[in-house]
């Protein structure tokens, strides 16, 4: 591999808090070893448009506390294609593009995969708040997201106890349920449903309820996955099996949006740096990580092919915390 001397970087999928972070992280990493950097605009989508600016110091200042993403994202379903991908390669070489980084989830580093093996060197950082990146630890957004979640999700108990409700609050995360999981030890509610353990008994569910109000317990909540889903249906079956008042919250868009928190922009901004020094090794098709306590990079082919659960101890603890 020739010298890198000018890189890329976008951001691209869902928007992730701290993603600026990582952003910024790559642009002044980049000019303090003397590269140039440009930004592309609206990920794969933005490239094929030629939506690429020139990028400096002042081009991130004042970014890191901000959510979102300064550079913006969007799908591309051309850069699906064959064509679409040869295409992207081009316009790289043709503004002097010789190191990518792309910023973003599986789907993104599937371009990515894409990318370098049309001859651009590419490097991935994974951006997601669902956690849902087999080859890492920590996903950009992630503890952001689920300190969203818990805030809201503390607020809506204090209403369902004065009410004495039962309440299903739905939160992110695709098809994952790390975001459920991670609130449902952290709010002490009463069930979790997820994708990867949800067994869709929901006579089940209706009899833990019941014999929850036999107790004494005045209320009862329900962090639903976005994966398991129907959340305002689901209510409304509970409220006529159990007759006790059930209302569904749909937290949404809003985990993924706000300041990100202290980890996420130090995680982001190390994992930004990184993917900046694998590019000046020479190296190409990689994933930047964070497994067991340490940064390391994947193949991304590897990374791709990994598979992810839930981890059986976190979700055993949860089960035995519940009373």
């Amino acid at each position: 591999m020739s010298k890198v001397t000018t890189i890329g970087v976008l951001t691209s999928g869902g928007d992730a808090p701290g993603m600026n972070a990582a952003i910024r992280a790559v642009v002044r990493r980049a000019l303090s070893k003397g590269l140039k950097v440009k930004g592309i605009k609206r990920g794969y989508a933005g490239l094929l448009k030629e939506e690429i600016v020139d990028m400096d110091g002042l081009s991130v200042a004042e970014t890191i506390h901000r959510g979102g993403t300064i550079l913006y994202t969007a799908r591309c379903m051309e850069f699906v294609t064959e064509e679409g991908q040869r295409q992207g390669a081009e316009i790289c070489k043709k503004h002097g593009i010789d190191g990518l980084v792309v910023i973003g989830g599986d789907g993104s580093f599937r371009g990515a995969q894409k990318l370098a093996a049309l001859g651009v060197n590419t490097i991935g950082v994974p951006g997601t708040i669902d956690l849902d990146i087999a080859c890492t630890d920590y996903t950009i957004g992630f503890d952001t997201a689920v300190n969203t979640a818990m805030d809201a999700i503390d607020k809506v108990r204090d209403t369902s106890t004065s009410h004495e409700r039962c309440s299903i609050i739905e939160v992110m995360g695709r098809h994952a349920g790390y975001i459920a999981l991670w609130c449902g030890i952290a709010n002490g509610s009463e069930d979790i449903l997820i994708p990867e353990r949800y067994d869709y008994d929901e006579q089940a569910l209706i009899n833990r309820i019941i014999e929850n109000r036999k107790r004494g317990k005045r209320h009862h909540i329900i962090i639903n996955a976005e994966g398991i889903g129907h959340s305002t249906s689901m209510a409304k079956r509970i409220e006529a099996a159990t007759g006790i008042e059930t209302r569904a919250t749909i937290l949404g868009h809003m985990q993924r949006g706000g300041r990100p928190t202290c980890k996420d922009r130090v995680y982001a901004s190390i994992m930004g740096a990184k993917a900046v020094d694998l590019l000046m090794e020479g190296k190409s098709n990689r994933v930047v990580a964070y497994k067991n306590g340490e940064y390391v990079d994947f193949d991304i082919d590897e990374a791709l092919a990994m598979t992810k659960d839930i981890p059986e101890d976190q979700y055993d603890i949860f089960k035995s915390l519940v009373r």
